[in-house]
Protein backbone atom coordinates (compact mmCIF):
# COMPACT_ATOMS: atom_id res chain seq x y z
CA UNK A 1 0.00 0.00 0.00
CA UNK A 2 1.33 3.36 -1.03
CA UNK A 3 1.59 6.09 1.63
CA UNK A 4 -0.16 3.90 4.20
CA UNK A 5 -3.41 4.09 2.22
CA UNK A 6 -6.08 1.55 3.09
CA UNK A 7 -6.75 -0.81 0.20
CA UNK A 8 -10.28 -0.72 -1.14
CA UNK A 9 -12.10 -3.99 -0.53
CA UNK A 10 -12.61 -5.82 -3.80
CA UNK A 11 -15.27 -8.34 -4.63
CA UNK A 12 -16.24 -10.57 -7.51
CA UNK A 13 -19.13 -8.16 -8.20
CA UNK A 14 -17.66 -4.93 -9.54
CA UNK A 15 -17.98 -2.43 -12.36
CA UNK A 16 -15.78 0.32 -13.73
CA UNK A 17 -16.73 3.37 -15.76
CA UNK A 18 -14.36 5.89 -17.34
CA UNK A 19 -15.58 9.43 -17.83
CA UNK A 20 -14.33 12.93 -18.46
CA UNK A 21 -14.97 15.75 -15.99
CA UNK A 22 -17.38 18.23 -17.54
CA UNK A 23 -17.37 22.01 -17.07
CA UNK A 24 -20.84 22.00 -15.47
CA UNK A 25 -19.52 19.84 -12.60
CA UNK A 26 -17.04 22.52 -11.45
CA UNK A 27 -17.36 24.97 -8.58
CA UNK A 28 -16.01 28.57 -8.48
CA UNK A 29 -12.57 27.17 -7.53
CA UNK A 30 -12.54 25.32 -10.91
CA UNK A 31 -12.53 21.86 -9.34
CA UNK A 32 -15.36 19.33 -9.17
CA UNK A 33 -17.92 20.52 -6.62
CA UNK A 34 -18.00 18.02 -3.75
CA UNK A 35 -21.71 17.23 -4.23
CA UNK A 36 -21.13 15.99 -7.77
CA UNK A 37 -19.20 13.01 -6.45
CA UNK A 38 -22.56 11.60 -5.31
CA UNK A 39 -23.65 11.72 -8.97
CA UNK A 40 -20.46 9.89 -9.98
CA UNK A 41 -21.23 7.17 -7.42
CA UNK A 42 -24.69 6.78 -8.95
CA UNK A 43 -23.21 6.43 -12.46
CA UNK A 44 -20.96 3.53 -11.48
CA UNK A 45 -23.55 2.02 -9.11
CA UNK A 46 -26.01 1.79 -12.03
CA UNK A 47 -23.31 0.15 -14.16
CA UNK A 48 -22.76 -2.39 -11.37
CA UNK A 49 -26.48 -3.02 -10.91
CA UNK A 50 -26.85 -3.46 -14.69
CA UNK A 51 -24.01 -5.97 -14.62
CA UNK A 52 -25.83 -8.16 -12.08
CA UNK A 53 -29.20 -7.63 -13.79
CA UNK A 54 -30.80 -5.86 -10.85
CA UNK A 55 -30.94 -2.13 -11.56
CA UNK A 56 -33.80 0.09 -10.41
CA UNK A 57 -36.46 -1.16 -12.89
CA UNK A 58 -35.74 -4.79 -11.91
CA UNK A 59 -35.80 -3.84 -8.22
CA UNK A 60 -39.21 -2.24 -8.65
CA UNK A 61 -40.46 -5.25 -10.61
CA UNK A 62 -39.29 -7.55 -7.79
CA UNK A 63 -41.34 -5.53 -5.27
CA UNK A 64 -38.42 -3.96 -3.43
CA UNK A 65 -37.03 -0.45 -3.27
CA UNK A 66 -33.39 -0.11 -2.21
CA UNK A 67 -32.85 3.40 -0.81
CA UNK A 68 -29.40 4.57 0.20
CA UNK A 69 -29.52 4.84 4.00
CA UNK A 70 -25.86 5.63 4.65
CA UNK A 71 -23.11 7.26 2.61
CA UNK A 72 -19.52 8.15 3.42
CA UNK A 73 -17.15 10.03 1.13
CA UNK A 74 -13.48 10.80 1.66
CA UNK A 75 -12.03 13.45 -0.62
CA UNK A 76 -8.33 12.97 -1.30
CA UNK A 77 -7.51 15.13 -4.33
CA UNK A 78 -9.57 17.37 -6.61
CA UNK A 79 -10.74 16.46 -10.09
CA UNK A 80 -10.54 19.19 -12.74
CA UNK A 81 -12.12 20.09 -16.06
CA UNK A 82 -11.29 17.66 -18.85
CA UNK A 83 -9.63 15.16 -16.52
CA UNK A 84 -10.26 11.52 -17.37
CA UNK A 85 -11.41 9.70 -14.25
CA UNK A 86 -12.16 6.05 -13.51
CA UNK A 87 -15.07 5.12 -11.24
CA UNK A 88 -15.11 1.68 -9.61
CA UNK A 89 -17.81 0.06 -7.49
CA UNK A 90 -17.51 -3.23 -5.58
CA UNK A 91 -20.30 -5.04 -3.71
CA UNK A 92 -18.80 -5.94 -0.33
CA UNK A 93 -21.90 -6.86 1.73
CA UNK A 94 -25.22 -8.37 0.69
CA UNK A 95 -26.75 -10.50 3.45
CA UNK A 96 -28.62 -7.79 5.41
CA UNK A 97 -27.96 -4.78 3.22
CA UNK A 98 -26.26 -3.91 -0.03
CA UNK A 99 -22.97 -2.22 0.81
CA UNK A 100 -20.88 -0.89 -2.04
CA UNK A 101 -17.32 0.44 -1.85
CA UNK A 102 -16.24 3.01 -4.45
CA UNK A 103 -12.94 4.28 -5.71
CA UNK A 104 -12.50 7.28 -8.00
CA UNK A 105 -9.07 7.65 -9.54
CA UNK A 106 -7.29 9.54 -12.27
CA UNK A 107 -7.71 7.24 -15.27
CA UNK A 108 -4.11 7.67 -16.47
CA UNK A 109 -2.03 7.74 -13.30
CA UNK A 110 -4.30 5.74 -10.99
CA UNK A 111 -3.96 8.47 -8.33
CA UNK A 112 -6.82 8.23 -5.85
CA UNK A 113 -9.22 11.17 -5.86
CA UNK A 114 -12.07 9.87 -3.71
CA UNK A 115 -13.09 6.82 -1.72
CA UNK A 116 -16.69 6.20 -0.68
CA UNK A 117 -19.22 3.68 0.58
CA UNK A 118 -22.98 3.47 0.35
CA UNK A 119 -25.36 1.20 2.21
CA UNK A 120 -28.73 0.37 0.73
CA UNK A 121 -31.49 -1.62 2.43
CA UNK A 122 -34.42 -3.45 0.92
CA UNK A 123 -37.86 -1.99 1.56
CA UNK A 124 -40.95 -4.04 0.73
CA UNK A 125 -42.87 -1.71 -1.57
CA UNK A 126 -46.26 -3.22 -0.69
CA UNK A 127 -45.89 -2.75 3.07
CA UNK A 128 -43.25 0.03 3.14
CA UNK A 129 -41.39 -2.02 5.75
CA UNK A 130 -37.62 -2.28 5.84
CA UNK A 131 -36.28 -5.81 5.46
CA UNK A 132 -33.68 -6.87 8.01
CA UNK A 133 -32.43 -9.61 5.68
CA UNK A 134 -31.85 -9.05 1.98
CA UNK A 135 -34.60 -10.69 -0.10
CA UNK A 136 -33.82 -13.89 -2.04
CA UNK A 137 -33.98 -12.03 -5.37
CA UNK A 138 -30.69 -10.29 -4.53
CA UNK A 139 -28.98 -13.62 -3.83
CA UNK A 140 -30.31 -14.93 -7.15
CA UNK A 141 -28.91 -11.93 -9.01
CA UNK A 142 -25.56 -12.40 -7.30
CA UNK A 143 -25.57 -16.07 -8.24
CA UNK A 144 -25.40 -17.33 -4.66
CA UNK A 145 -28.98 -18.54 -4.19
Amino acid sequence: MRNGARKLAESRWFAEVDMEVQFFDLDPMEIVWHGNYVKYLEVVRCALLDKIGYNYPQMKQSGFAWPVVDMHLRYVAPATFGQKIRLRADIVEWENCLKIDYLITDAQSGKRLNRATTTMVAVNMATQEMCYVSPPVLMEKLGIA
